[in-house]
């Protein structure tokens, strides 16, 4: 894990494309905005967990099948 230590207003970049900022520090908390492409899902942990979770629930996902049928 990289450790960096940023202040308020400062950020770092990830591959080029997402940028994370620090917009606020107050006490314990840190407010952080992320500024990545829209195709490039960011979650909280909290809701990233539910969602592996509820992906997982829902069991293995069928392969795509091909379409076999001929074009005359």
């Amino acid at each position: 894990m990289l450790v960096l230590s940023r202040k308020k207003n400062e950020s770092i970049v990830i591959n080029n494309d997402i940028t994370i900022v620090v917009v606020e520090i107050r006490g314990d908390k840190v407010r952080l905005g992320v500024e990545a492409p829209k195709e490039v899902p960011v979650h909280r942990q909290e809701v990233y967990d539910a969602i592996r979770r509820n992906d997982l629930s829902d069991g293995p996902k069928p392969a795509p099948q091909a379409d076999t049928t001929a074009d005359s």
